[in-house]
């Protein structure tokens, strides 16, 4: 334990020191989110590199405290092509389709280091295509949360935790180590990027987190005395993976397409319902912490208790959705003036 502690401490200080540095060299080379008038309200620049310090605190924490084995540096390699992709698309000179192709040898990488979804009753061809669904998903739902002040990396810290203490149980040494560095690293940032924001951690790492925590989810083996257990990953990333999955159906009820940007996500639509971007923050918080100690308990309680505790979240889900689905919305600047970092990154 006194390692996890330590491994968690180091990444926190780590991350601490370098984000003023990562935001002194993002003013420097003119990497910023600045205002124009138009969609950016913002009162200064935001600089970007926030991403960067959280993945260079979240590599020299293990370097100091941890041996790599063939799978973390698999991770690890695919976290870097997904950081190297995001510090590119951040320029804003990358189109969807390579970022795609991007993400898709990180995959890969991740595949060939023994890293992917494994059902014994599913033939190996269905545990691949399920394992690629599951990243990319993970990977640009993380990018799609990341479009108010500390969301997008609270949420992931939160799920992390949540992962922490699922490892814990497993007795998964090497997952909890890596978690607790992503955990430290996360917070160090949201000291800086909690409303109003000194620094975004842009694509590289929106990306980073949606790779890392889709990558350990796989790994952990989630044992139980009933195949529900297999779902605790799906419950504890539930906020984000229900977020992607809300905009896809609002946009093509729509009939909008569903890579299109707009201000469909659930906490765009929260604040035309007059909530205020903190209150939105500190609700996404307790909403995936709840459903992430659902997901924790499907691994301990009878197998009718995890039908139940299934069914009452996707009914809560649904109501959720038709709940949202009428909430009306503006283009562009939400009530406030505020807008979201989704709409600033399109027209930048």
């Amino acid at each position: 334990m006194t390692l996890y502690v330590l491994t968690f401490a180091l990444s926190l200080l780590l991350s601490l020191y370098g984000m003023p540095i990562a935001r002194q060299a993002a003013l420097k080379f003119g990497i910023v989110d600045a205002p124009d008038g138009r969609l950016k309200h913002q009162k200064e620049a935001v600089p970007y590199f926030g991403g960067l310090a959280i993945y260079l605190a979240f590599l020299m924490s293990l370097a100091f405290t941890f041996e790599f084995r063939q799978d973390v540096l698999g991770i690890i390699l695919g976290a870097t092509i997904v950081v190297m992709l995001g510090l590119i698309d951040d320029f804003g000179v990358l189109s969807p389709t390579t970022k795609l192709i991007g993400q898709l040898l990180a995959i890969f990488v991740l595949i060939k280091s023994g890293i992917r979804i494994q059902i014994a009753a599913l033939p190996e061809w269905v545990d691949l295509v399920l394992t690629v669904f599951w990243m990319v998903g993970l990977i640009n739902a993380f990018n799609l949360l990341d479009i108010m002040d500390g969301l997008s990396a609270g949420v992931g810290a939160i799920s992390a935790a949540c992962l922490l203490v699922a490892a814990l149980i497993q007795g998964d040494q090497v997952v909890a180590f890596m978690l607790a560095a992503l955990i430290g690293s996360l917070i160090g940032f949201l000291k800086y990027n909690w409303q109003p924001a000194r620094i975004y951690m842009g694509d590289t790492g929106a990306m980073f987190i949606g790779l890392l925590l889709g990558a350990m989810a796989m790994i952990g083996q989630f044992p139980s005395t009933h195949p529900l257990s297999l779902l605790t990953p799906v419950f504890i990333l539930g906020i984000p993976i229900f977020d992607t999955l809300f905009v896809m159906y609002i946009r093509h009820q729509r009939g909008l397409p569903i890579f299109l940007g707009s201000p469909d996500h659930i906490a765009i639509r929260l604040r035309h319902w007059g909530m205020s971007t903190r209150h939105i923050v500190i609700v996404s918080y307790l909403a995936t912490a709840v459903v992430g100690v659902v997901g924790l308990m499907l691994m301990i309680v009878a197998y009718e208790v995890a039908w139940g505790l299934c069914l009452g979240t996707v009914v809560l889900l649904l109501a959720l959705t038709f709940t949202l689905k009428r909430i009306e919305v503006k283009n562009g600047r939400d009530i406030n003036g505020e807008t979201s970092l989704e709409e600033r990154k399109r027209a930048a």
